[in-house]
């Protein structure tokens, strides 16, 4: 196959010509025309380039200036964050062994102490890069350093992965006591101008608990009374979202044993509740300490105490000088309370006997209701006795029937009963009607009653 000409300078593409069958001529329909070749110098550029440059410059070989470069990178990183993030390494905590991770202080491991939960991703980033750049086996070994332990360095790997998962970095905070402000003494408390001073940083330690946003402010001398109570009621109410998850003694994964999974998981959430509960005891203390401190709660209660003498010699002056009309009105009130008293009790009584009369009149009337289907046999055929399930069947029209009629037509089904006596038919007919009368009312449906239905 033939091909075109390759322009000076272009990359080395081979370009197919043009097909010459009679069916793609006829179809084929020029555009345009590729212009003329042309020379053109081609120069290098980019950063391999300038690596190479470089080297050639410098007389170095490629894992020199590799070294080099790595160094030059490290420092100038090392010179950016030193103002933001640096804080000496303790050698203990250098030669920490890496198993242990859940005991490490991993804002210490990365040297964010002086931030701890206030750290932000990109700070944590960086702390990580610096780490990396210092404690990193390959960095080591290029520098020089012929410690092979990286102990340390798998010890700012974990840091980093649990900073940066949010959960794992709340499990982590909720149980950072290096982050905790000690409150005061009573003592130090005391001293002039220091309650805010001291008391304010534990609070502020304490917020960062809160499920509730804002949190309020211990705020100062001019705080107003209403701030002030909000602000312990609010701490007496505290809404903690404190887990105490990172504790946890470790759950096996395997599932050879699940009673035993069971038992460490079981075990683990009675433990969060004790450390919960614990915890919510500890920072009552807090409070109670503090508000037992506080110079303007007191103010304030005196303040409400002589207000309360106040209206107490208000009230005190305004009933002398109204007994006088008291007195004369007294008598007469008394003798219309005597009156009203006497006639409500008489009301009373009367009431009461015309509920209990018309409570034992409805007992008697269902009394009659219930002997009447006795005394003619449960309704049974006559000359033969009435089997359980018709005297049961009987029984259960007859008390359907009573729960659905009021004390007016309980007394006056009674009634009919008592003129029927022990007429089987007349009984039965009286039951009838009233079934009946109660099924069109909607009272009764026809299929609740088994031997009184219409």
């Amino acid at each position: 196959m033939a091909t075109a000409a390759i322009p000076a300078g272009a990359p080395g593409l081979v370009l197919p010509s043009p097909r010459t069958d009679a069916a793609e001529k006829s179809s084929f329909k020029a555009l345009g025309k590729l212009s003329a070749a042309t020379n053109r110098q081609i120069e290098p550029f980019g950063a391999h380039f300038l690596a190479y440059a470089r080297r050639k410059r410098h007389n170095r070989t490629f894992s020199e200036d590799d070294r080099i470069q790595a160094q030059e990178k490290a420092k100038k990183i090392e010179d950016d964050d030193d103002g933001e993030i640096s804080e000496p390494e303790d050698p203990m905590m250098l030669s920490r062994d890496a198993k242990d991770w859940k005991g490490q202080d991993h804002y210490q491991v990365l040297g964010l102490s002086k931030y701890r939960y206030k750290a932000t991703p990109e700070q944590i980033k960086k702390a990580h890069r610096k780490k990396v750049l210092r404690h990193h086996p390959d960095k080591k070994a290029a520098a020089g350093q012929t410690d092979e332990n990286d102990s340390f360095f798998k010890c700012i790997q974990k840091a980093t992965e649990i900073l940066l998962d949010p959960q794992r970095r709340r499990q982590f905070d909720s149980v950072d006591e290096a982050a905790n402000v000690d409150p005061p003494s009573k003592k130090e408390s005391q001293k002039p101008n220091k309650f805010y001073k001291l008391w304010r940083p534990v609070f502020e330690s304490e917020a960062r608990f809160s499920n509730r946003r804002p949190v309020p402010q211990l705020g100062d001398d001019k705080t107003t009374e209403q701030q002030v109570r909000d602000f312990y009621d609010f701490w007496y109410d505290f809404d903690s979202w404190r887990t105490f998850e990172y504790l946890d003694e470790d759950v096996p994964d395997d599932n050879e044993n699940r009673d035993h999974k069971r038992h460490i998981e079981k075990k683990n959430a009675n433990a969060r509740r004790k450390r919960k509960t614990e915890d919510t005891a500890r920072l009552r203390k807090v409070v109670d300490d503090c508000l037992a401190c506080d110079e303007r709660i007191k103010r304030f209660r005196q303040a409400e105490h002589a207000n309360r003498n106040k209206k107490k010699l208000e009230k005190q002056a305004a009933a002398a000088k109204l007994a006088e009309e008291k007195q004369r009105a007294q008598e007469e009130e008394e003798r219309l309370k005597k009156e009203a008293d006497e006639a409500a009790k008489a009301e009373r009584v009367e009431g009461k006997k015309a509920k209990e009369a018309a409570k034992n009149a409805v007992k008697k009337n269902k009394r009659v209701l219930k002997g009447s289907v006795k005394d003619v046999n449960y309704l049974a055929p006559a000359g033969g006795d009435a089997s359980a399930t018709q005297v049961d069947n009987v029984l259960s029209d007859v008390e359907l029937i009573m729960g659905k009629i009021d004390p007016d037509e309980l007394a006056k089904l009674a009634g009919k009963l008592n003129i029927a006596g022990k007429d089987g038919g007349k009984v039965k007919e009286a039951f009838q009607e009233e079934s009946s009368r109660l099924v069109e009312a909607g009272k009764v449906k026809e299929g609740d009653l088994k031997i009184l239905k219409a």
